[in-house]
């Protein structure tokens, strides 16, 4: 049973993470989509689905520093 002051993670894809955690280690959005390979609209999609599903948890990650905090919450990324 869920405690009130536990913290859900939502179910993110190898991708999204992939995607996230190089965003964190880049200087920008174009950098990050350069080193993957991708375009930058890619990179913005899978930020914008990864803050959709922690908002779908009731867990904001409106910005970068939010988005960065929620992962280390979840043990997902460290400093």
């Amino acid at each position: 049973m869920l405690q009130s002051d536990e913290l859900v993670a939502p179910q993110l894809s190898k991708r999204e993470l992939e995607v996230v955690l190089t965003w964190f280690s880049s200087t920008s959005k174009r950098e990050a989509a350069k080193e993957l390979g991708v375009s930058e609209d890619t990179i913005r999609t899978h930020i914008a689905r990864v803050r959709g599903k922690y908002m779908s948890v009731g867990r904001s990650a409106s910005t970068k520093s939010d988005l960065m905090i929620r992962l280390m919450q979840d043990k997902l990324y460290s400093l």
